[in-house]
């Protein structure tokens, strides 16, 4: 019986691993030629981009179609992130997802309103019942656009699985014109225990890197012994654009036989933030550029990796010779080749990196906690990666907590004692994170008796401050007894300089009206096609609430046609 198990177990294992995919399933939402300015799995802060990134002639309004038949399952409006987004579950199990959208089509698009007006709320997610929006393939369902968190008017598009995992597009047959190889930008190399040492040294080095007629690359022979890995920093360009994209695979091989594979075809969402175990962390926050680590760390469940052997380590021994190779791909298979001659060779003199010690150790698999003064720390386990010195420091209401080149996966909870404030000023109170050009950035605060207290994946230094101002609200088109009816939009513009906008509400006539905000440029615009004012005078006011809730009201008549 336990025979027969097994190998229904391994039928399954296989049938799984060897997953059918349509190639002719999807197809693509635009009707231009596709150029991308973001891969799939592609390296972002605290994240892997989870679709493609279809570029739209730097307009907003083309014509966004469904990539095939289904019905809409999900829709969110947010002020950050996707912005308007739209989601189609598929007969075949999948789900696409479209975003930044500048509107829906005109049937959707009335479907949300009606939500977003019952509501009185532009941010909204709903999920439509079975049948009640259906599309097919082709059909026009939104138009693209630059809402969210999106730093240019492009269409985000993603494929996710039955279990709501990001797959590559590029699998599925949407084709991206490309001929260029990936291009390198440096290598590293790391010595990994407490015996290795590359060139004498236990400090990462990043070796010089010559072209070679065939057109691979080879490395700055290597004098190393122990446990050693590699590092790598590395983008695509495909033909149509100049983007700096992200590579498809890395695969690595020592004397001829592979140790270690990279693959961006699919990943899960909780997984995702394990992007800061891949990437050498500390080295991106102080330069501001990516070297993804060729070997696996513990404390890192990445999904993306294949067919790893020793986890990707080389383990160097003396005297013997070793030859270490790179092939960085794309998705159409053009390649960069790297050669790294490595001589074993054990070094009785070594430069060792300068360890910090501190009294505050945490471990990576306990909570850890701190109180000095006004101040108490939470950082529960899991959050660090590895066991790490903290170098904390209090001073009056302002804690140094470490640095932000070490990263935390979950959130750690920083709690300020505020009894030595008077109650008045309470309600102005609020924790915020200082950068290093002294700017400070709003942490949400909850406030709980004469504890306050933020949770942040952040560590800096943080501190208590009060804003007493109000926001600024700036009318742009719409004044006092003024004529407005050849204007098609009301825009307004909204700004906090202190602890940022938290909610706003506008009316006409005592009518609520919806006011899309664009946080990124802080501009509230009312369409006139919502037809809230039927008569020619109307009474517009607008109130503004910043996050420690100070108020700010703008009231104003003007006149239009009816």
């Amino acid at each position: 019986m336990r025979t027969i198990l097994i190998f229904i177990l391994l039928g399954f294992s296989i049938c799984h691993s060897q997953e059918k995919i349509a190639k002719d399933y999807f197809i693509h939402p635009l009707d231009i030629p596709l150029v991308i300015s973001g891969t799939f799995g592609e390296l972002r802060s605290n994240h892997f981009h989870s679709g493609i990134d279809m570029k739209t002639n730097g307009e907003e309004g083309l014509n966004v179609y469904a990539s095939a038949s289904g019905r809409v399952s999900r829709i969110k409006v947010s002020h950050g992130g996707y912005g308007k987004a739209m989601y189609i579950a598929h007969p075949n199990g999948h789900t696409t997802v479209y975003a930044h959208l500048k509107q829906f089509s005109p049937e959707i698009e009335a479907f949300v309103k009606k939500r977003q007006y019952a509501k009185e709320s532009y941010e909204i997610e709903l999920f439509p019942k079975s049948g009640s929006l259906t599309v097919k393939q082709g059909d026009v369902i939104a138009y693209s656009g630059n809402t969210g968190g999106s730093s240019g008017p492009h269409l985000h598009f993603e494929i996710r699985d039955a279990k709501a995992r990001p797959m590559n597009p590029m699998i599925f047959g949407i084709e991206i014109k490309d001929t260029r190889k990936p291009i390198v930008n440096g290598l590293w190399v790391y010595s990994l225990d407490k015996n290795a040492h590359v060139n004498n040294t236990q400090e990462p080095l990043k070796l010089r890197l010559s072209p070679q007629e065939d057109g691979s690359l080879k490395a700055e022979s290597i004098h190393a012994f122990g446990k050693i890995g590699f590092g790598i920093s590395t983008i695509d360009k495909q033909d149509l654009a100049a983007n700096n994209n992200g590579v498809y695979k890395i695969e690595t091989e020592i004397n001829g036989q592979e140790n270690f594979k990279l693959e961006m075809n699919r990943f899960s969402f909780a997984e995702t933030r394990y992007i800061n175990r891949l990437i050498d962390f500390a080295y991106f926050k102080k330069n501001r550029s990516r070297i993804s680590k060729l070997f696996v760390e513990k404390n890192n469940p990445l999904t993306i990796y294949k067919n790893k052997v020793n986890n990707g380590f080389v383990t160097v021994q003396d005297s013997l010779s070793y030859t270490y190779k790179i092939h960085v791909k794309d998705y159409k298979n053009n390649t960069t080749i790297i050669d790294v001659p490595i001589q074993g060779k054990f070094a009785d003199s070594i430069t060792k990196p300068e360890t910090h010690t501190t009294q505050n150790y945490a471990l990576s698999n306990e909570n850890y906690t701190y109180s000095s003064g006004i101040f108490d720390l939470l950082i529960p386990k899991g959050s660090l990666y590895k066991n790490t010195y903290l170098d904390i420091s209090v001073n009056g209401e302002t804690v140094k907590l470490h640095e932000n080149t070490t990263p935390l996966h979950k959130n750690m909870t920083l709690v300020f004692d505020v009894s030595h404030y008077n109650e008045e000023d309470k309600k102005k109170l609020y924790i915020g994170r200082i950068n290093g050009n002294k700017k400070v950035y709003f942490s949400r605060t909850y406030k709980k008796g004469n504890r306050f207290s933020t949770r942040t994946r952040t560590f800096g230094t943080y501190s208590l401050f009060s804003d007493h101002q109000k926001p600024t609200i700036v009318p742009i088109n719409i004044s006092s007894k003024k004529w407005i009816s050849k204007e098609t939009h009301l825009k307004i513009k909204i700004n906090d300089s202190e602890s940022g906008i938290k909610s706003y509400r506008a009316t006409i006539n005592g009518k609520f009206i919806l006011m899309e905000y664009d946080y990124k440029t802080g501009m509230l615009v009312y369409d006139f096609n919502d037809k809230i004012n039927p008569i020619s005078e109307n009474n517009f006011k607008l109130v503004v609430l910043d996050n420690i809730g100070n108020r700010a009201t703008f009231e104003t008549t003007f006149y239009r046609k009816p």
